[in-house]
């Protein structure tokens, strides 16, 4: 048996779809434990572009089982929507994805909130995609959420809805002055979703432990980056949970002692995407053109990504809050056409230079990256079959990441195809 974690190790849209895609082929069970559809996983193969949200990226082998695990908030409408996607490229899903009875459910209430919320912070808005992950996760921290289970006992959800509804009504009219939402619409389109949905519906924690038992290979699977962790990212300008290892255990019941491999995922750049602290971001034509080069466009909002250079700094925290002992750098071609590469080594704060990662806002907010300069290597990356055939200053710059993370890198992608992967070593 053999867990593998799949770790967003900057502010998310590393690449880990396509990572947890490469993998799955090894895998028997992908499972995803957190977030919701704001998180956009993309892959490419076959001259095909695929975005999912919430199933796992493992969908697309057959032999694999992919699960929607506990600590996920799941949209029913959007969920039902990814089957029909999937199923349109004739992949048969039957016993292949299920959905755990314990997640928490995504209600039309939740989006509306979510967006009035964000509206009325004005320029303190957080950067949030409007799809009511916040506000489920509030639901659930609060002891009032609607879980999957819950669909399939019309009753009981109803009373729930009903009470729900009462609370997000009131806020709305008196806080933001909109008008009230009705519940029978919702309701009965909730209805209808779970007699779709409940095939897949399962006790989830139940299957994983016995296929742990029977020595199945598991790959556990993430949305968002470490930095937008709820307790150990740039607060307040994060999600609303756990995209760490430790997410990874609650939001699916695997126990931290059966995790061997943690794969900490970084492109060979940095982008973020909302607002936040972002402390190597190029605002100016060099962030114009990493952003260009590399298609730098949210895959679920299609908003822009901030962009800047490599923050070793924030990586080497997020390997350490992760246990991360595996790299994965994507992206790599992107930098292919740079006469010189940086990347930030230590901070400059308030006159003392250091290289901890720091958690308050006023130090976050006054950094000055120090960076180290590296000769561009000025040719394509993605015509390279092995590590070896990338240019010499190329693996310089990989292996001083390596070097100052003390983790050696395992894949390198120098581009978006299933064949653009370089493995180093044996996975």
């Amino acid at each position: 048996m053999s867990v593998r974690v799949i770790i967003g190790a900057q502010w998310g849209d590393e690449g880990k779809g396509k990572v947890v895609d490469l993998l799955s082929d090894q895998a028997d069970y992908v499972v995803r434990y957190q977030g919701g559809a704001n998180a956009g996983h993309t892959l490419n193969f076959d001259g095909q572009t695929h975005i999912l949200h919430l199933i796992p990226s493992g969908i697309f082998h057959i032999n694999t089982t992919c699960i929607i695990g506990n600590g996920v908030v799941v949209d029913p409408l959007t969920l039902l929507e990814e089957i029909e996607l999937v199923k349109s490229n004739n992949v048969d899903i039957d016993g292949r994805l299920l959905v755990s009875e314990t997640a928490h459910v995504i209600l039309p209430y939740h989006k509306s909130l979510d967006k009035a919320d964000e509206h009325a912070l004005g320029q303190q808005k957080i950067g949030t995609t409007g799809r009511g992950i916040g506000p489920a996760y509030v639901h659930k921290i609060s002891r009032v959420g609607v879980r999957i289970m819950d669909l399939l006992e019309p009753e009981l959800l109803r009373k729930k809805m009903e009470i729900n509804l009462a609370e997000v009504n009131a806020r709305l009219t008196e806080n933001y002055k909109a008008a009230p939402l009705e519940l029978e619409g919702m309701y009965r389109q909730m209805l209808d979703a779970a007699e779709q949905l409940k095939p897949y519906i399962c006790n989830t924690t139940n299957r994983i432990h016995k296929a742990l038992a029977a020595g199945r290979e598991f790959l556990l699977e993430g949305a968002q980056g470490t930095l937008l962790d709820i307790d150990h990212g740039t607060y307040p300008y994060v999600t609303s949970s756990s995209p760490t290892t430790g997410g990874a255990c609650t939001g699916t019941g695997i126990p931290p002692t059966a995790i061997e491999h943690v794969m900490g995922i970084t492109k060979a750049y940095c982008t973020r995407v909302g607002n936040g602290p972002f402390p190597t971001e190029l605002t100016g034509k060099t962030g114009d053109e990493l952003r260009d080069a590399g298609h730098e466009f949210g895959s679920t909002t299609g908003r822009p990504r901030r962009c800047g250079w490599l923050d070793l700094v924030a990586l080497k925290y997020a390997a350490k809050i992760n246990g991360i002992n595996e790299l994965v750098v994507t992206k790599l071609d992107v930098l292919d056409q740079f006469d010189t590469v940086k990347a930030c080594t230590s901070y400059r704060i308030n006159g003392t230079e250091t290289t901890d990662f720091p958690l308050r806002s006023r130090e976050i907010d006054s950094i000055e990256p120090v960076y180290r300069e590296f000769k561009g290597w000025k040719s394509s990356t993605r015509d390279a079959t092995s590590y070896d055939e990338l240019p010499l200053v190329t693996r310089e710059y990989l292996e001083a990441v390596a070097d100052y993370l003390d983790i050696a890198i395992r894949i390198v992608s120098t581009g978006p195809g299933r064949n653009e992967t370089l493995i180093i070593g044996d996975l």
